[in-house]
């Protein structure tokens, strides 16, 4: 008798051992625990992605917020995206040391230290509007006051400096191609920054988050983060976001890991509290804010 139960006991806890050996669920989703929160880990980047709606997937149970075709909002959904793996670069041509990124947006840099933190948020919404033809509504004022106006530039007006000061003079013929655009743009990049731009941009309360809208502290240096893309559970109504950003030195856009994530999911939840952590800077959720129509 006492040989049986040894047996029965030892048979049990054979089959403990199997029930919790790693790999013996096999199920593509593995419930978690993070920080008291349970979660799924689930295969979020497809690698062979070209955009940012095609390369990063929404978790189990979340649906892409709908977008008018020709908003910005559809605009950044659709950013080209640079192979899967790549490296950030920085405008030197080196690459960024620290690996804070899921992917990066297929955007040229340039090759002067001009496209940081709030020249990517400044290049980004410019660029949709150029892409739109909406010149007139393409306009960002410099850390002076100065308006800096691409209706103007493309007339063949440029912009002099002299101390503190900002002006118009005529220099050349118009011209609405892209190269000058570009040209523009590092003008801008130049002479603005995150404290013109928290001046610029509307305050909105996080529950009325939409992409587009971009996380700021203006200050020296100040630090700032767009929105790229929103979804939401459609049986909870959470919603969750991507984040993009660039950084000092200059360098490329890149959409940022979540770090509150182990598992790799990139997404971040409305529902972060009174601090959103990221993996460069930390904001308050007051310091949401957004471009006037």
């Amino acid at each position: 008798m006492k040989n049986f139960n040894r047996l029965v006991f030892f048979l049990l806890l054979v089959c403990l051992v199997i029930l919790y050996l790693p790999g013996h669920d096999n199920q593509d989703n593995l419930e978690k625990v993070n920080n008291g929160r349970e979660f799924k880990e689930e295969k979020l980047i497809k690698e062979d992605g070209l955009t940012v709606g095609e390369r990063i997937m929404v978790p189990e149970g979340f649906a892409r917020i709908e977008y008018p075709a020709d908003s910005f909002e559809e605009y950044l959904r659709n950013l080209p995206l640079k192979p899967h793996g790549s490296k950030v670069r920085l405008y030197n041509g080196q690459y960024k040391a620290r690996d804070v990124h899921t992917a990066v947006v297929d955007l040229d840099i340039g090759n002067r230290d001009l496209q940081q933190c709030a020249d990517a948020v400044i290049r980004l919404r410019a660029e949709y509007l150029y892409s739109q033809g909406l010149y007139e509504k393409i306009h960002f004022n410099f850390t002076n006051g100065f308006k800096a106006e691409y209706s103007k530039w493309a007339e063949g007006n440029r912009i002099k400096i002299e101390g503190n000061e900002a002006y118009w003079v005529k220099q050349t013929t118009g011209s609405y191609d892209y190269d000058s655009f570009r040209k523009y743009l590092d003008i801008v990049f130049a002479y603005a920054g995150t404290l013109s731009l928290a001046q610029e941009l509307k305050q909105v309360p996080i529950e009325a988050m939409k992409s587009g809208d971009v996380f700021l502290e203006g200050g020296s240096p100040g630090h700032c983060a767009i929105v790229l893309d929103m979804a939401e559970n459609q049986a909870t109504g959470e919603k969750i976001f991507l984040l993009a950003q660039s950084y000092m030195p200059a360098q490329e856009i890149h959409i940022l890991k979540n770090p509150d994530n182990p598992d790799g999911n990139p997404w971040y939840s409305l529902n972060f509290g009174e601090t959103l952590v990221t993996p460069e800077w930390t904001f308050s959720k007051n310091q949401l804010r957004r471009f006037p129509d």
